[in-house]
């Protein structure tokens, strides 16, 4: 057995995201400016001659290691593309809560399969092993790079990455699930149905600071109201972050149930952590950074 090595599978956070319409076949589509926090899960991998999962982490518990855990569904994808892939055992160390609108599950497959694609000598533009990644699930193809991008349609239409200034966020969850499926129903958009609330911003790569902050203030999380309906902790969660006095924008990530503010800085937002979780030690918090 050989050690292949470790992949971090950042959080994913939709800083927009916005719900075009609902399709004919049910799926929604959406356009969405996503970027990846400095934090998340970790991923190693040793070569063997077997797939195996392992998993530790605070959130360990809650995840369970069967036929749709997002790592070895990856694999098989890919397994099915490249005749004689080399694998192995996976262990995953979840630190991210699941259900939360942060793309873990798919930041996990994604990250395996940088692992799969180093140890079997694939670049990660081959065909193959992004086909693998749309199987796998929507959100997986934008996570394998993990740069800022838009990303469209369902997930599989991506952008080129966006050189976008860094920014300076904490996230909150309130310890509580967020079902996409659930939010999209309440929404209730019907198949066919084309949305007619305002476009998406329009984003570059040379925008300046300010320049990004307004485009995504001008944007908004279409899921956000009904994943509150919902979840009414979100809205909590969202509320609190707001009275900070140096909070610059509030806004739910995904379907929820996390929420992210904006500072101006990194002692901004570490003071603005440390603050909520003496406030409220039952919500998991971070500082951290987007880009």
């Amino acid at each position: 057995m050989a050690w292949v090595g470790k992949a971090r599978a950042r959080a994913k956070i939709n800083l927009t995201l916005h719900i075009l319409g609902r399709r004919g076949d049910g799926y929604h589509d959406l356009e969405s400016l996503v970027t990846f926090a400095a934090l998340g899960d970790e991923i190693a991998l040793i070569e063997g001659p077997a797939l195996s999962l392992s998993i530790s982490g605070p959130h360990a518990a809650a995840l369970k290691v069967d036929v749709d855990n997002h790592i070895l569904k990856a694999t098989r994808e890919l397994q099915s593309r490249v005749k004689d892939l080399r694998i192995g055992k996976f262990h995953l160390i979840k630190t991210l809560p699941l259900a939360s609108g942060m793309g873990g599950g798919s930041a996990d497959a994604a990250a395996a399969l940088r692992l799969l694609a180093k140890l079997n000598h694939l670049s990660l533009d081959d065909p193959r092993v992004m086909d693998a990644a749309k199987a796998t699930g929507a959100d997986v193809p934008v996570c394998v790079e993990s740069r800022p991008r838009i990303m469209r349609g369902i997930g599989e239409r991506l952008d080129a990455p966006l050189n976008l200034p860094r920014l300076f966020a904490v996230l909150v969850n309130p310890h509580k699930t967020s079902a996409t499926p659930e939010v999209f129903a309440k929404i209730g958009l019907a198949r066919g149905e084309p949305s007619r609330l305002p476009t998406h911003p329009v984003f570059t790569a040379a925008m300046t600071e300010e320049a990004l902050l307004s485009a995504i203030a001008e944007g908004r999380n279409d899921m956000e109201e009904a994943a509150i309906a919902l979840q009414p902790a979100i809205d909590e969660v969202r509320r609190t972050l707001a009275t900070l006095p140096a909070c610059r924008l509030v806004r739910m990530s995904g379907s929820g149930a996390t929420v992210f503010g904006l500072f101006p800085s990194c002692r901004a937002a570490a003071h603005a952590a440390k603050y909520l979780k003496a406030a409220h030690p039952e919500w998991w918090i971070k500082s951290t950074l987007f880009g």
